[in-house]
């Protein structure tokens, strides 16, 4: 009866030891993809932002989508910008995020609305 055990203890180890599939948890993190390169030449004005009205230009001046998260993470505005004007005067002041995509490149921006 033990040799049974021990036999199916051994075939157990050997098929565990053998498995290349199981790996080790890395501690390196991965960069993003390289294609997700920053828009040319963003500027955001006035910052920080008195008025109602935010301006957003690029180099290309193609369309923009303008996404807006609180500090803490919530998204509390979306829009597709096709002009340069964008209409803030929902927000409260504070301090926000923008993230800013443009024909497939992405920057990220901080906003403060006084």
């Amino acid at each position: 009866m033990k040799k049974i055990y021990l036999l199916i203890l051994f075939i157990g180890i050997v098929s565990f030891s053998s498995t290349s599939g199981v790996q080790a948890q890395s501690n390196s993190i991965k960069k993003q993809d390289t294609k997700d390169i920053k828009i040319e030449d963003l500027s955001i004005f006035p910052n920080p932002a008195n008025g109602d009205i935010l301006y957003i230009t690029s180099n290309k001046n193609l369309t923009k989508t303008v996404s807006i998260f609180t500090v803490l993470g919530e998204k509390i505005m979306f829009k597709v910008l096709i002009g340069k004007e964008l209409n803030i005067s929902s927000l409260p002041p504070a301090v926000y995020v923008l993230r800013i995509k443009e024909e497939g490149k992405t920057a990220t921006r901080k906003l403060v609305r006084n």
